[in-house]
């Protein structure tokens, strides 16, 4: 059977027998890939530890019928300590990597595993605050799959912004005439910060107030469970403002 190599970001792992272990990982040029990492968790294993979540890695796999093996690691990216030593990054993570494996599967998805590398680095450099970083993420991943969310123009009749509400269902804000009930009223600063969170233009994120901060959390975190089915179960051991 053939062999393959490829970049990839450890999601998950399972435990498979006395010293194996199933890994979930999110490839560059492959789309999820399950594997076993055979001895791993052996003490004298020498690549246990770059197979742990979080850690990213240029691997060669060999194919196999149900699950393919890992061969050889190189570690690229050591995210996964710097990340587990900080419970705030490490909630965050685990909500990333549910959200790339719920946006993902068996085919080529490089702009998705780039972003979640980029998130994963951010975190573990402490380069933004973990929230941020989630929230950003939940948005431009959710773009990426297809439900780019609208904080300019009205959903309903293009009317140029801002505007004030936002309706999950039409994934965007409406103008008052366009309002329908039970749309959430959001404030003006909220508006900018959230396109901000999906530009990626981190001066105005950092300069928001906490108010306009928790309020765009709520928003991203309800936008994302109505878009992914069944919802994101790690989000509820996240520390929120």
């Amino acid at each position: 059977m053939p062999t393959y190599r490829d970049e990839a970001v450890v999601l998950r792992t399972h435990k498979l027998g006395e010293a194996d272990r199933i890994v979930t990982l999110l490839t560059r040029y492959h789309g999820q890939v399950r594997a076993v990492a055979k001895g791993v968790r052996r003490t004298a294993s020498k690549i246990g530890s770059r197979l742990e979540p979080f850690m990213v890695a240029d691997i060669q796999f060999y194919e196999g019928r149900n699950l393919d093996t890992v061969t050889q690691v190189e570690s690229i990216g050591a995210y996964g300590s710097a990340i587990s030593d900080d419970y705030g990054a490490f909630t965050v993570a685990n909500v990333m990597a549910e959200t790339a494996m719920r946006l993902t599967g068996d085919e080529r998805a490089t702009q998705q595993y780039l972003l979640l590398v980029g998130g994963l680095r951010s975190l573990a450099t402490k380069e933004h605050a973990p929230e941020q970083i989630l929230d950003s993420y939940l948005l431009r991943a959710l773009a990426v799959a297809g439900w780019a969310p609208n904080f300019a123009d009205c959903t309903g009749c293009n009317m140029a912004g801002p505007h004030q509400a936002f309706v999950i269902q039409t994934g965007g804000v409406v103008c008052d005439s366009c309002m329908p009930p039970g749309a959430a009223i959001i404030s003006k600063e909220v508006t900018v910060l959230l396109g901000a969170l999906l530009s990626g233009e981190w001066e105005n994120v950092e300069s928001a107030t906490d108010q306009a901060r928790s309020s765009a959390s709520a928003i991203v975190s309800a936008y994302s469970q109505w878009h992914i089915e069944r919802g994101l179960k790690s989000m509820n051991h996240l520390e929120r403002m």
